[in-house]
């Protein structure tokens, strides 16, 4: 049991680095679109569609597609690694909790 709970972490470990690794390839392309046509925006928009539509969408009509892009995967990335950070943590004490059983 405590091998296989290791195999599993060591796992979860390595697909959130594979995850990362993947996303920022992802995001940095389309962010390089996005730089180098100096769209602007924060992370209230980021986070907040309706502020995105509202604000930032009429100012570059031409680049929603790149915008919307980029925040989808920087979005679904942090989905991704909160839900691994959190599998770690309960394999991790799950683990601690069979070491002394």
């Amino acid at each position: 049991m405590y091998i296989l709970l290791i195999s599993i972490i060591i796992g979860l470990f390595l697909a959130m680095l594979f995850l990362n690794l993947y996303f920022r390839v992802r995001v940095m392309r389309t962010y390089r679109v996005l730089v180098k046509n100096r769209i602007e925006f924060g992370a209230k928009h980021l986070f907040n569609r309706q502020k995105m539509e509202e604000e930032i969408y009429p100012k570059y009509p031409d680049f929603q597609d790149e915008i919307g892009v980029f925040c989808r995967h920087v979005r679904y990335s942090m989905k991704m690694a909160t839900v691994l950070i959190l599998l770690i943590t309960l394999f991790g004490g799950v683990l601690m909790y069979f070491r002394d059983v």
